[in-house]
């Protein structure tokens, strides 16, 4: 099968870099301790504007299994929160009225990143099955989109979005080393017609995790959270032709070397609220300069707000509620909630 692809070359990084500060501003938010933290990373955090875009982290539930990883949180048209307990092989289903958890299907095939179409169908990365699919919530039957590349399957498909045209964008890891034996880390698209193109790949790109498309459908931001030293750790941008295809990637904000972020979504005037960070060191050569929690970048590539959240590992976040300003965050084993005072982008 013949690629068309175009992408930007990016090098590897051989020196650190600090998150951007935000310009001083009245902080909403109590001041928190920072524990065997640098002063840069304090320094990065002080004077944040956080209130304007975010509030207080609230628990909406927890998930008690054998074992717990969350990821993927969804909100469909009537505000029911979907996401995955990755190694349990679940899906989830969040009733916030209710106040009600239950399973919405088992097994998901390790199911990360989900998604909502405008049709209301369940977008899947089913990281087990190395496939796309799609559900349709009326008959409950499942279609795949796509499950392999260049004759290979793909290696486990992570997060997902989709642009103005309905395709699907989706980020696949971590993959072969060596090409010839296998797909290596990437960033694929669905279009329409089911035709699937390999927009970005390694070396290009090192670990490629969330995925999103800004409102005026002309930028896609890429995380990158490769846990190993000089490797990127940070937010791409690349503009977002027409056709699908992606140019002049650049680095939107860089996490360097604390842990980057992994999944992310954006608000109607562009800003991204991404899941980065940790409590504690996870025996990888991330530092705690990042603090865990939801980090508001502006479209200029400022770091404008920061929102602890309570546990290990923040992984993911979504807007949803009646005014698509509830925030519902994946994180360790809960559920949890941030009002926002900017509603989030749709689909």
């Amino acid at each position: 099968m013949s690629i068309s692809r175009e992408s930007s070359r990016l090098s590897r990084r051989k020196f650190t870099k600090v998150l951007t500060a935000a310009a001083a501003s009245s902080s909403l938010v109590e001041p928190m301790a920072l524990p065997q933290k640098s002063c840069r990373a304090a320094t990065t955090y002080a004077g944040l504007n956080t209130g304007r875009y975010l509030g207080k982290a609230k628990t909406e539930t927890k998930v008690k299994d054998t074992v717990v990883f969350t990821e993927g949180p969804a909100i469909d048209s009537e505000g029911m929160v979907y996401f995955t307990n990755v190694p349990a092989r679940k899906i989830l289903k969040w009733d916030p009225a209710a106040r009600e958890l239950g399973v919405f299907r088992f097994p998901s095939h390790e199911a990360n990143g989900l998604l909502f179409d405008p049709q209301g169908n369940l977008l899947a990365c089913e990281g087990s099955a190395g496939r796309v699919t799609r559900t349709n919530q009326g008959t409950g039957e499942i279609e795949v989109l796509a499950d392999e590349f260049g004759g290979f399957p793909f290696a486990p498909p992570n997060d997902l979005c989709m642009d103005q045209q309905g395709r699907i964008y989706f980020t696949s890891r971590p993959g072969a080393e060596n090409s010839r034996q296998g797909n290596v880390n990437s960033v694929y698209r669905i279009d329409q017609d089911g035709f699937v193109d390999q927009i970005l790949r390694w070396p290009e790109v090192h670990m490629p995790n969330g995925i999103v498309i800004s409102p005026d459908n002309q930028t896609l931001y890429l995380i990158e959270a490769h846990p190993d030293a000089d490797h990127h750790r940070d937010i791409r941008a690349y503009d977002l032709a027409v056709d699908g295809t992606v140019s002049n990637g650049r680095v939107h904000i860089d996490f360097y070397p604390g842990r980057s972020g992994d999944g992310m979504c954006i608000d109607e005037a562009g800003n991204l609220y991404v899941a980065a960070g940790l409590h504690e060191l996870r025996g990888t050569s991330e530092t705690l300069d990042t603090r865990p929690g939801i980090h508001v970048i502006s479209p200029q590539g400022k770091l404008v707000g920061y929102q602890e959240t309570p546990e290990d590992t923040i992984t993911n976040c979504a807007f949803g509620g009646e005014d698509l300003r509830t925030l519902y965050v994946t994180c360790g084993s809960l559920l949890i909630s941030m009002r926002t005072d900017i509603p989030g982008k749709l689909n």
